[in-house]
């Protein structure tokens, strides 16, 4: 078997494969790569020595038995007979569902969610999006400090457990998506700057020096992260990936790093002919990004759209504080230019930012299925300090009008692992560091963020406690009691409409035609011949839609059809879906 490893910095490179040690030449034709031959088979264990130091894992390892720390595995991936005959579910009419595999169940393992995957079928989701799966220290983690990028976690069952779960979400036409880290690396089991420049001081993140992707040595480190990423869409038939936190991507070369991946990956969708997507988590607001590389874009697939999540928790729950403040002045008034134009800040002042953000998005461009909508998501439960869910926010009602704004907004809607019960677990900041200092450190600096606004140090999870990663675990009884029910009812309802309405998937973000009242808290809005009415309000509001004829299709609480004055009559916290006739 051919063995091969990047390190330009090395004098010498030796390989020990199944206890038996051999040094490596150096490739004529590719500067700073070693190769090498070695009796190998699948399951063989491996690693590099630089400079006669200790043997370190494959940076390309496709596995970590013993974790990051221990040797790399070899993995056969023609061995795995897949099963489904899968042609690939496109972005366009999707709804995502983002599921954490260490908590999704009691088990949290890739093999355990499998068996939850039914569940998702029957609500009406079309992909399920994984958070990260890349080995980290320990067992139980958000998964975002990974450092074998081409490694699947152990723990979660390893790279077999993963064929397994995407060729069962294929037999149920379910599509799979997996959150990839390319922004920063692991702090502990991290050797990749052992092995070259993986890292540059040239720029630097909120996770230190910066990845690097423009200084001396990145063709190999971009190669790095690319041939990772075609790895998981080719090797693991993965539908699509999210890429986390962009904006910390800093790359000044004239061919961004995301525009190169873009190309590599519309590349291989030709090549294995099914579609394959991009989604970047970004707050950067900047269409570019989902502007086509013919239209002088980065031609990434879709973005994360924050602005509409935080429109709409300020409209729901009232809270002004941090990053809210810009959106808590008039939510009624901020959620109706999200749903019409995109982004909030196309270019406003930000006053959490103390400057202007964001550029204004052209409608007769961009496709609304390119703008992912949300009310819920692991960042935006899990980063309060205690992970409280917006069904301890607010009534059952209004989690009905969130449900019923997300699920019918001009954007591809997600999920987060839970909402469409209500789910009275928390999800809360858990890690599982097996280095001391770093454990401590991290625990400090979570209870030190929080105490800036006002928490106890007391009232602030430790995320080292097993109990914390236990408290976020499903609940999966709860959907089979009320009220837990009833809102699980409304989300299959609703996301049936989803499928069934072709104007509900419409990408013409133009399209959409929008009426609110600030001071009543009503909002309502129009797709084709379909339209959305959502009461906020605790009493009952008399909405003027100017439209006499129109059939009921769904409703939160009984709604009349409008009379001839064309208004509807919608009762305190309630939403409705109506289709003119």
């Amino acid at each position: 078997m051919q063995f091969e490893v990047w390190a330009p910095q090395a004098g010498r490179v030796t390989l020990r494969c199944d206890g038996v040690t051999r040094a490596l030449e150096r490739d004529p034709e590719r500067a700073g790569w070693w190769r090498g031959e070695a009796d190998a088979r699948d399951g063989s264990r491996y690693g590099f020595a630089l400079d006669d130091g200790p043997v370190r894992p494959d940076p390309r390892s496709r596995r970590q038995p013993d974790g990051p720390d221990g040797l790399s595995a070899v993995v056969d991936h023609e061995r795995h007979e897949w099963r489904a005959q899968w042609r690939g579910r496109p972005l366009p009419g999707a709804v995502l569902y983002e599921l954490h595999v260490g908590t999704y169940t009691r088990e949290g393992t890739l093999d355990a969610a499998a068996e939850r995957l039914g569940h998702l079928a029957e609500l009406g989701v079309t992909h399920v999006q994984l958070m990260p799966l890349c080995p980290f220290p320990g067992t139980h983690g958000w998964g975002y400090e990974g450092v074998s990028l081409w490694a699947v976690h152990e723990p979660y069952g390893g790279p077999e457990a993963l064929k397994r779960f995407v060729d069962r979400a294929h037999e149920l036409g379910l599509g799979v998506v997996l959150d990839v880290v390319h922004n920063h690396f692991g702090p502990s089991g991290n050797y990749l700057p052992e092995f070259g420049p993986y890292l540059t001081d040239r720029h630097h993140t909120p996770w230190g020096a910066a990845v690097n992707l423009d200084a001396p040595g990145s063709d190999e480190v971009r190669a790095f992260l690319i041939g990772s990423a075609l790895a998981w869409l080719r090797d693991y038939r993965i539908d699509g990936l999210r890429l986390d936190a962009v904006h910390a991507l800093v790359d000044t070369r004239a061919l961004h790093f995301l525009e190169e991946l873009s190309t590599a990956v519309d590349a291989l969708a030709a090549e294995v002919d099914r579609p394959l997507f991009l989604v970047a988590e970004t707050d950067l607001n900047d269409p570019r990004l989902i502007t086509s590389r013919n239209e002088g874009g980065l031609g990434l697939h879709a973005q994360w759209n924050d602005d509409f999540h935080h429109t709409l928790h300020t409209t729901l729950t009232g809270e002004s504080q941090g990053y809210y403040a810009d959106f808590a002045r008039a939510p009624l008034a901020g959620l109706a230019k999200t749903l019409t134009g995109g982004y909030f800040h196309d270019g406003t002042y930000s006053s959490f930012r103390e400057r202007h953000h964001g550029r204004p998005l052209d409608r007769t461009r961009v496709a609304g299925h390119r703008l992912l909508g949300y009310s819920q998501t692991h960042d935006q439960v899990g980063n309060r300090a205690q992970g409280d869910r917006l069904s301890a926010l607010v009534s059952p009602g209004l989690l009905a009008c969130a449900a019923t704004l997300t699920l019918t907004a001009p954007f591809t809607p997600m999920l987060f692992m839970g909402e469409e019960w209500a789910a009275g677990t928390p999800w809360q900041f858990f890690t599982d560091h097996t280095d001391p200092e770093l454990a401590d450190a991290v625990r400090r600096g979570r209870r030190r963020e929080f105490a800036a606004h006002g928490w106890k140090e007391e009232d602030v999870p430790d995320p080292q406690d097993p109990a914390t990663r236990d408290r976020s675990c499903l609940n999966w009884s709860e959907p089979e009691r009320e009220p837990h029910a009833r809102v699980l009812a409304w989300y299959r309802q609703l996301l049936a409409l989803r499928h069934e309405q072709p104007d509900l998937t419409d990408p013409d973000l133009a399209d959409t035609k929008v009426a609110y009242d600030e001071e009543r808290r009503w909002i309502a809005f129009r797709r084709g011949d379909v339209l959305v009415v959502v009461n906020l309000a605790p009493e009952p509001a008399a909405l003027p839609l100017g439209v006499p004829h129109a059939r009921v299709l769904a409703a939160w609480e009984p709604v009349d059809t409008p009379g001839a004055d064309g208004v509807v009559h919608v009762p305190g916290e309630s939403g409705a879906v109506l289709l003119q006739e």
